[in-house]
């Protein structure tokens, strides 16, 4: 191999075909268990049952930065605050 320059493999950015098959199957099996509401139902019903993990996935979907246009610029965020409440009790 000559200093610095690939000369075989894959192009770059290729994804790698086991990775890809795999990412497949997952979103497949997502989108069954969402039942009729497909892929959509099924990340709501984790939405509700783990919403921990939930909004780590969020985040990792979210753009990192977020732009305004012209006439609507973004306005400064001061704080972001989570609040968790306790249900009420089912048997009073």
């Amino acid at each position: 191999m000559a200093t610095g320059m690939k000369t075989g493999g894959r192009q770059a950015g290729t994804p790698n075909k086991t990775t890809a098959l795999l990412k497949d199957a997952i979103l497949k099996a997502a989108e069954q268990a969402g039942g009729d509401n497909g892929l959509v139902g099924y990340l709501q019903e984790q939405a509700t049952a783990s919403p921990a993990a939930f909004m780590s996935l969020l985040g990792k979907v979210l753009p990192m930065q977020v732009v305004g246009d012209e006439d609507n610029p973004v306005q400064h965020l001061v704080k972001i605050e989570r609040v968790i409440v306790r249900p009420p009790d089912r048997d009073a």
